[in-house]
């Protein structure tokens, strides 16, 4: 079976890794900007981190990412040159608010992301646009404890307003959160005493930001019903390390947390029956209103999209002595089938076809890959040439997967790469980890021309838009 003639084929970005300019024409601080490179990153990212103002002992990568606020139009040229249907992006809150306290938005900021759109609309490109893709601005982090706090639903709905308002008919697509899940899975990351002390401000937080994923939900579907608005899942595929049972409900256990709760709730409208077993586990205890429960069951999402790079063993034996592995925020044990990256990521491509079918027996709506591709460190040649036949390799056999789920029936409506443009790696900061399609001349020191050069699987990914998957 051939992909459907409408699939959105394109690339994936954020705005707090590629726009940079983070003192430009308005825009407040947001947290992402005072995220180190470096061993102190992770400090940061979970907020235990003691920097809350920049100072000169760290680099800043968001702060400059790769400038895609000076060169938009030569990167959406680019695109439009491989084919892009869609693309995803996604807005940042302290551009249009920036302290997000303020009545009215910043009018350059807005200005900003409608030049974006009327370029895209040149190219027929589609925009999917994401609210929210972990940039709050530094003011509420700072003075209201950011999602920790039920206020911070209302300042975000005002955001959410304006960007409704503000684009409707222009973009169609939007996501609420980028990997609303990942909040747990920093939980499975700590050791067993920080998780714990961590826990009820963790589902706090994540209480507040599903609620607010269901108000403007409905905020958007009232504003313009031919909106369709998605969730956003990061989707750590795991499987059983043995056939040991033990294995099995340790896994299950793992999905039901890491996988399932949050888009149980987005998706179906209400906290899974498995929810208050968690919570206990945790001694977490939950703020949840009869008005809250009314919230999320009214404000359930059109389609479901997630991001898959790679799978990760379960069991429930001792570790110990046993070589551990990571990929985007999630451990496990090595997999004796698999190849990993040079990052220690796992590649299976068949973890997405089993990925896709398990999301789409779940759940029965629309389903959007909207993140998958390879990090490694590419080579720049002598004639500016780069040959990653690696990257193509992994696309290759990620994209046949996505054949095959739509032989099983699932309802695949789009596929954006991480990243078609070289940016700063969310996980590491790292500018060396590269996963687009286009090289960005800048280094992990924030050094570099800032050219931007084809890679050979940008005319790879040109063949298979133009032949819709067949070429690969």
């Amino acid at each position: 079976m051939s992909l459907p003639e409408n699939f959105l084929w394109g690339g994936a970005t954020a705005a707090n890794q590629c726009e940079g300019a983070y003192n430009v024409d308005g825009r407040g601080l947001a947290n992402v900007d005072i995220c180190p490179a470096g061993k102190d990153r992770f400090k940061v990212l979970l907020g235990h981190g003691e920097t809350l103002e920049p100072d000169t002992e760290h680099i800043y990568p968001a702060m400059e990412g790769i400038d895609f606020y000076h060169h938009y139009k030569e990167d959406i040229r680019m695109f439009a040159e491989m084919g892009f249907k869609v693309f995803r992006m996604s807005i940042d809150w302290s551009r249009i608010y920036p302290t997000g306290m303020e009545e009215e938005p910043n009018r350059q900021g807005l200005e900003f992301y409608w030049n974006i759109f009327r370029e895209l609309k040149k190219y027929n490109i589609e925009p999917l646009v994401t609210i929210w893709h972990g940039e709050t601005p530094l003011y509420i982090e700072n003075e209201l404890l950011g999602w920790a706090n039920r206020k911070t639903i209302e300042l975000f709905k005002k955001y959410a307003r304006t960007l409704f308002e503000e684009y409707k008919g222009v973009v169609h697509y939007w996501l609420t959160f980028n990997e609303i899940n990942n909040a747990l899975m920093f939980l499975n990351l700590l050791p067993t005493e920080s998780a714990a002390n961590d826990a009820q401000r963790t589902f706090t937080l994540l209480h507040h930001r599903l609620l607010a994923s269901a108000e403007i939900v409905q905020m958007g579907h009232a504003i313009d019903p031919e909106n369709k608005i998605g969730c956003m899942i990061c989707y750590g595929e795991s499987y059983p390390a043995t056939c040991n049972p033990k294995d099995v409900i340790a896994d299950m256990e793992l999905k039901q947390m890491q996988q399932f709760y949050c888009s149980d709730v987005q998706v179906r409208g209400v906290y899974p029956s498995y929810s208050n077993r968690i919570w206990e586990k945790y001694g977490v205890q939950l703020d949840v209103t009869a008005e809250d429960r009314a919230v999320l069951k009214a404000g359930t999402v059109d389609f479901y999209s997630f991001s898959y790079y790679c799978t990760s063993l379960v069991t429930a034996e001792d570790t110990e002595g046993k070589e551990k592995v990571k990929g985007n925020f999630t451990a496990g044990i090595r997999n004796p089938y698999l190849e990993y990256s040079k990052w220690g990521w796992a590649i299976d491509a068949d973890g997405l076809r089993f990925s896709l079918n398990e999301i789409y027996d779940r759940y029965g709506i629309p389903v959007m890959v909207v993140e998958n591709g390879l990090g490694a460190a590419d080579t720049v040649e002598t004639d500016d040439s780069i040959h990653d036949d690696y990257r193509i390799d992994y696309l290759r056999k990620h994209i046949t997967a996505l054949r095959e789920a739509i032989n099983d029936g699932v309802d695949l409506i789009g596929y954006t790469t991480w990243g078609c443009i070289d940016e700063v790696s969310m996980v590491t900061g790292e500018m060396k980890k590269r996963y687009g399609f286009i090289y960005v001349d800048r280094d992990n020191e924030g050094s570099g021309t800032l050219k931007r050069l084809k890679k050979d699987s940008f005319y790879w990914y040109k063949k298979v838009i133009a032949s819709n998957g067949e070429n690969l």
